[in-house]
């Protein structure tokens, strides 16, 4: 039995809507952001906290790194430093705890939280004067006015020595019907829809600069992911058996820095679980966990796609990785 170190919670109005990062997760991302509130923590006393050593001061227009001798060669620049991102920070300075880490962003409303986590904040579109060895790019298409070109700087910004690599989204694969999909599948082609035009686009950006890509199915940890958006809906006129794949906050960025650590070049990578669910499954187990203190109403609908079922066998096996949570429901400490 694994037991999700998490704390309960209720659906009691929170401070701040929580940020929904729309290009890694598939079903519920592209619904529009819902107007009512996320769940709230009852307690974060099971919580670890995100904990780095100080890394220089920051710069609001940018850091500015003039003598060569600064740029260390495990170094990283992360774009869109939000959730996944400050995990991967995190993760990246216990494998190099000398390293710097800098972060950019659309705006400076983060840049204390940030300092202390021990990132160098700087704005989106700034140029650095020295690159750095290692860049991953986690910022979402919302609020860019051009995507590629972001794409493009952040890039520019890459010495093309360790790795550069752009987390997008298992959207892009072109399964439906409940079927298996795992790295081979193609993917769905140009004008499906703008949104995967756009991430279709982005991908051959980065695979054009010799950097990596990582597909990720729907992030999730106990206060974010698809559960938390029905949970908070009650109930959704939508069909129950449609499949889910899903993979928690921590594991994707496990993942994301174990390819970092590879060094490989123009390659794509499938981040899952290997457990989906369909949306009725996940809310039974929301329902029976007794982490949440309200229950989901149901699923209502017939009508639909049914989804896809994801695996990724070959990238777990390239890269030498498994999940720290081989399923939501193991997550939840429900199942063995």
């Amino acid at each position: 039995m694994r037991a999700a170190a998490a704390a309960s919670f209720h659906l009691a109005p929170a401070t701040k809507p929580a940020h929904r990062r729309g290009c890694t997760t598939e079903s519920c991302s592209l619904k529009p952001a819902p107007t009512a509130r996320p769940p709230r923590l009852r307690s974060l006393a099971g919580r670890a906290p995100l904990v780095c050593a100080s890394l220089g001061i920051s710069h609001d227009k940018g850091f500015d790194i003039s003598d060569p001798n600064v740029v260390g060669q495990n170094d990283l620049l992360i774009v869109g430093p939000g959730v996944l991102g400050r995990i991967i920070a995190e993760k990246w300075k216990k494998e190099h705890p000398s390293c710097k880490v800098y972060g950019q962003t659309a705006s400076k409303n983060h840049h204390n939280e940030l300092t202390d986590l021990g990132i160098i904040p700087s704005l989106k579109g700034t140029t650095v004067h020295q690159k750095v060895p290692h860049v991953i790019f986690c910022a979402p298409p919302s609020g860019s006015d051009d995507y590629p070109r972001d794409v493009r700087l952040a890039a520019s910004n890459w010495t093309g020595e360790g790795s550069f690599l752009f987390t997008s989204s298992t959207a892009l694969y072109d399964c439906s019907d409940n079927s298996m999909c795992n790295e081979d599948c193609l993917s769905v082609p140009i004008g499906r829809s703008p949104r995967t035009d756009i991430l279709l686009k982005v991908e051959n950006v980065v695979l054009e600069a010799g950097g990596c890509v990582l597909r990720l199915a729907g992030l999730y940890k106990i206060d974010r992911g698809a559960h938390v958006f029905w949970l908070r809906k009650g109930t959704l006129d939508t069909r129950p058996d449609h499949i889910i794949n899903q993979i928690h906050y921590e594991d994707a960025a496990s993942l994301a820095v174990a390819i970092m650590k590879k060094g490989l070049r123009s390659r794509i990578f499938l981040g899952c679980d290997n457990k989906p669910l369909s949306r009725q499954e996940i809310m039974d187990a929301v329902n029976n966990s007794g982490k949440f203190d309200t229950k989901f109403g149901g699923f209502t609908g017939t009508d639909g796609p049914l989804g896809k079922r994801m695996e990724n066998s070959k990238t777990r096996a390239e890269i030498g990785w498994e999940p720290k949570y081989p399923s939501f429901t193991e997550f939840l400490g429900i199942s063995s």
